[in-house]
């Protein structure tokens, strides 16, 4: 079985933006720290996935072409600085406050890839900076990492407030 990482997408791998969604590729600014992150895992032979909400194709703000060309160019990215790419990529475009089994913080787009790629959730960890990260990486039986200074105390197995302090943590860690 394989062990993985689940990344969220905005807020972890690129800036969230406030009360806007990204939508195309000039809003796409990763975030500090985390070329250096995500390459430490890979080097630790870890499947990395991206699971990602996108109420915003639903709202029809984006289509799924435009989230396509996003992801693309932030595979494209992610080789040239880390020389990886996800292994995968996981969205859910409906909306807030629907019964989706796959929106965050419902666990379908991880039991999903969990079942797809023979994953060991005992060795996997959830990474996301909101509760329905946590949430969604809980109820799929990983651990669980917040990256969110404003955020604690609410069921996840380490906090931190940014990836430079996640990246130090498990690169001075022998076992990822």
């Amino acid at each position: 079985m394989n062990k993985c990482f689940f990344f969220d997408r905005d807020g972890i791998v690129n800036v969230k933006l406030e009360n806007d969604y990204v939508k195309s590729i000039d809003e796409f600014v990763f975030v500090e720290g985390f070329f250096d992150f995500f390459k430490l895992v890979k080097e630790k032979n870890y499947v990395v996935i991206l699971v990602t909400n996108q109420q915003c194709i639903a709202k029809k703000i984006i289509t799924t072409n435009t989230l396509d060309t996003i992801h693309s160019y932030m595979q494209t990215k992610l080789l040239k600085h880390s020389g990886y790419n996800f292994d995968d990529i996981y969205y859910c475009p409906d909306l807030d406050g629907t019964s989706s089994k796959n929106r965050k913080p419902a666990a379908g787009m991880l039991i999903s890839a969990i079942e797809k790629h023979n994953i060991d959730t005992n060795l996997s960890w959830t990474i996301g900076d909101s509760v329905t990260d946590i949430e969604a990486g809980n109820k799929a039986g990983t651990k669980t990492i917040m990256v969110n200074e404003n955020i604690k105390n609410i069921g996840a197995t380490l906090y931190f407030d940014n990836l430079k302090q996640v990246y130090k943590y498990f690169s001075n860690t022998r076992t990822l």
